[in-house]
């Protein structure tokens, strides 16, 4: 019998009053996107299933038990270099089920329920649990957020850090390092407080952006970031409007409409992948000036553009470096 989940915020207040070196007490119980599940012992391995999970296992030090990685969207943070070198990569982009469930992992971690989920293009939880190996997903893909609406689903609720703090300390509940799952969220939540606090200061009242992570085609409408997602809780956070009203994770929308609202700053996505060309923030660059309607946006004319890691734009502990990077950069635009 599982015992009852503690809400988030509970859930976070608890853990971190941890006493350094605590002990996990056995099983481990929770309820992640509404399915229960147990540990009896910490798993002796990992499949992670997009690259927020895999980063959250390497930040607890648990590298060592990742078996393989599999989609990415850049470069891994340049600390755990070394640890990723060593450890297989079952892809870049999409895993096969076969690929995965061949390692027998004693978990699956997953960073989107698309990938793994009720409709997964890799699989659904079920696959795997017929194979004795239990699925975790990131929280942050799932509270407040309604994976059945919209390409990549859509936010009933505005994305909160919380959702990935949560997520750092139920892992480490699961791996027994609570400890480091406690320290790395005070850590996190330091920074987050400090690059806020920096942007407030600015009283950027009239500062609006828009965020753009590519596009299927160079030329056709581009897929920006809505309003409730990760980007749109970094401008809200750091006082900027975000132009884009849609709940939708990641709408289409026109660049005419785009245009229109004239934002102050154009946030481009820069990433390693390369499954459009617009993935390469360059061409992003070269498009927005050379465009005759691009190229009129003021934030295009004053060179109002700030290039962001685009794996800092999904939930993931890179979000923080995204509000630090967008704290440093506003400053020099002036915006008021």
């Amino acid at each position: 019998m599982l015992t009852r989940t503690l809400p988030a915020g509970l859930l976070l207040a608890s853990a971190l009053t941890l006493p350094v070196g605590a002990q996990t007490a056995w099983p481990v119980t929770l309820s992640n996107c509404g399915v229960d599940l147990s540990f009896a012992k910490a798993p002796e391995s990992a499949v992670t299933v997009g690259q927020a999970a895999t980063e959250i296992l390497y930040s607890l030090g648990l590298a060592d038990k990742v078996a393989g990685t599999s989609v990415w969207f850049t470069e891994v943070l340049p600390q755990f270099q070394m640890e990723n070198a060593g450890i297989e990569r079952l892809a870049d982009n999409d895993p096969s089920f076969e690929s995965v469930a061949a390692l027998r992992p004693g978990i699956v971690t997953v960073q989107y329920e698309w990938h793994v989920g009720p409709q997964g293009i890799v699989a659904t939880r079920e696959q795997f649990a017929d194979l004795g190996i239990p699925v975790y997903t990131l929280p942050s893909d799932c509270t407040g957020k309604d994976n059945t609406k919209g390409s990549d689903g859509t936010r009933s609720s505005m994305y909160s850090m919380d959702s990935i703090y949560q997520g750092v300390i139920e892992l480490g509940r699961i791996f027994d390092v609570a400890d480091k799952g406690t320290a790395l969220v005070n850590e996190l939540r330091s920074r987050e407080a400090k690059a806020i606090e920096k942007a407030k200061a600015l009283d950027l009242k009239d500062g609006s952006a828009v965020f753009w992570f590519s596009s299927a085609e160079m030329d056709i409408d581009p897929y920006v970031a809505g309003r409730k997602g990760p980007p749109g809780y970094m401008m809200q956070a750091l006082g900027i409007r975000n132009i884009i009203e849609s709940d939708e994770e990641w709408p289409v929308v026109s660049w005419e409409t785009i245009a229109r609202a004239n934002p102050s700053v154009i946030v481009l996505a820069r990433m390693d992948r390369r499954r459009f060309e617009a993935d390469d923030h360059e061409k992003k660059i070269a498009f927005l000036k050379s465009d005759p309607v691009t190229s009129q946006m003021d934030a295009v004319k004053h060179d109002r553009l700030i290039v962001l890691d685009a794996h800092a734009m999904d939930p993931s502990i890179r979000n923080i470096d995204a509000l630090e990077t967008l704290a440093e950069a506003l400053p020099k635009l002036d915006l008021k």
